[in-house]
């Protein structure tokens, strides 16, 4: 939709601080993006329930922002309106129970369980994305994931309420739950934990941290692990069988570093990467007979 004057009026009277065309490279990992119609951030659930209704009243469609870890958006960007939630991320133990808002970067809840010498969360400390986030895709890492250590998760409905849900109602699978598809917008997860030892929890995630630096490319702008891991294999293994580490087209690359990452090597746009996406999936079937699936999110036409 293009937003006309009198409709971008409205908005802008209705929800104090709102941005139009704001570019989506500023909030990406990937660096890239188009602009959003509409770039809305509440400071919190109230101010969040209020964005809804007017958005709701107005017909102005809307998508919801986490880190922008796991995110591609289209050189055009996308139509309507974006709901940043980096102004809602409280977090606080309690006992042995985390609640983390889903605004809230994963890593920093990771570090306040250390800070409680809490356990089991170690795995998710270099995992880039916000805790809602991590729950809409499931996110994990190193045979962990987040429905290991997901008790419940408080939830806005597009309709502004707000549910109460544990987490088996949620059907986290691989990378994937139920909360795109009913248009829940994570506000809270409660983690359970397990009292450890703290200087053995700061190990282990010096280790992982260690193991992600020495394998991952981290010094470039990525979305992280760029397909899905096929059943039975190793995307990044199926992409260098088919000959394809560094390969490049524009300015996304195939790292060289580990070729399950596809990087912006300083100037890709959007249309490069599924370029080369579309290249990698092909190349692979071709020589393994394996149909890779993308992991990353993507937002706008293509």
């Amino acid at each position: 939709m293009n937003l006309e004057h009198t409709l971008k009026d409205i908005l802008e009277s209705e929800l104090p601080g709102c941005r139009f065309m704001e570019p989506m490279s500023r909030h990406t990992s990937f660096r890239i993006g188009g602009p959003a119609e509409v770039f809305i951030s509440p400071s919190g659930e109230e101010e969040l329930a209020a964005v809804l209704r007017v958005l709701r009243t107005y017909h102005v469609p809307w998508r919801i922002l986490g880190n922008g870890s796991n995110l591609l958006v289209s050189d055009s960007g996308c139509e309507g309106a974006v709901i940043a939630m980096e102004g809602i991320c409280h977090m606080e133990a309690c006992g042995r129970f985390l609640r983390v808002a889903g605004g809230q970067l994963l890593s920093r809840a990771a570090h306040l369980a250390l800070k409680h010498s809490l356990t089991g969360m170690e795995f998710a400390a270099g995992i880039p994305g916000s805790a809602g986030g991590a729950l809409v895709m499931n996110a994990g890492a190193y045979g962990f994931e987040m429905k290991d250590i997901l008790r419940e998760a408080r939830v806005m409905t597009p309709e502004g309420e707000v549910l109460v849900l544990d987490a088996d109602r949620l059907d986290l699978g691989y990378r994937t739950s139920c909360i795109p598809s009913k248009g829940y917008i994570v506000l809270e997860a409660v983690f359970g934990l397990e009292p450890g030892d703290r200087a053995a929890i700061e190990a282990r995630m010096k280790e992982l941290s260690d193991r992600r630096r020495e394998k991952q490319p981290l010094e470039y702008p990525s979305a992280g692990s760029t397909f899905k891991r096929p059943q039975g294999y190793f995307a990044g293994k199926l992409i260098e069988d088919a000959g394809l580490r560094g390969y490049q087209v524009g300015g996304a690359q195939v790292s060289e570093k580990h070729c399950g990452f596809v990087i912006n090597s300083g100037s890709a746009t959007a249309s490069d990467v599924m370029a080369l996406c579309g290249h990698v999936r092909k190349k692979v079937m071709e020589t393994s007979g394996v149909e890779l699936e993308m992991e990353v999110k993507r937002w706008g036409r293509f």
